[in-house]
């Protein structure tokens, strides 16, 4: 991986923090979209939905304006600790860029220390921090590797991201039960099959398994 595209990724998402939520824009707009469609925005239903929209697009985006650099601030760990590092089945919830409609899963991540280790807490956040902001899960994948890869400099990152959408299951082509996975491999985890399936076979056993 070009360490230059990792660092201008990070970059790119230090711009954003300049950037603050305006509610009042985005109470006016769903007004107007309200009206668009048909409904009566004076209705008892409708009267507060502009407002609570406001404060869901508050939460569910809060990713833009979340510092990676605090986020994984002081937990960052000397450790003489070369094997794999495996967190799996964090669950997220994102939003399609094309639709505005939700996406969520699971992800898998895993990491082969160089010298330090993140605080296990940490790899969850980095996770919501990309998911909640407009996306695609292939974008989001590959964000999760190269954040982790530009912030351990480990000898290896995998991660692997399952992900139900509802722009496929409630419009256009209507499959409720097909499911996306992508992946994104960097250094030892692309490099060494026999790494690779490790992780693998352990995204295979089922957490009961595993204890």
């Amino acid at each position: 991986m070009n360490k230059s595209k990792n660092k201008n990724n990070l970059n790119s998402v230090a711009k954003l923090l300049d950037g603050e939520i305006n509610k009042s824009d985005i109470i006016q707009s769903v007004h107007s979209i309200l009206k668009s469609i048909g409904e009566d925005t004076n209705r008892s239903g409708l009267q507060g939905t502009p407002d609570r929209i406001a404060r869901m697009y508050n939460e569910v985006f809060d990713g833009y304006r979340t510092d990676p650099k605090a986020l994984i601030n002081d937990a960052l760990f000397e450790v003489t600790y070369d094997e794999m590092v495996i967190v799996k089945d964090i669950e997220y919830s994102s939003m399609c860029e094309h639709h505005m409609l939700p996406f969520f899963g699971r992800a898998h991540v895993a990491y082969i220390p160089n010298g330090q280790v993140i605080g296990l807490s940490k790899i969850p956040r980095i996770v919501d921090m990309f998911s909640h902001r407009l996306q695609l899960q292939e974008r989001l994948t590959i964000q999760i590797a190269d954040f982790l890869e530009e912030s351990l400099d480990p000898q290896g990152v995998a991660v692997v991201v399952e992900g139900l959408h509802l722009c496929s299951m409630m419009r256009g082509v209507k499959k409720t039960n097909s499911r996306m996975i992508t992946s994104a491999m960097r250094r030892t985890f692309l490099n060494n099959k026999n790494t690779r399936d490790e992780f693998l076979e352990h995204l295979q056993r089922s957490s009961k398994e595993m204890l």
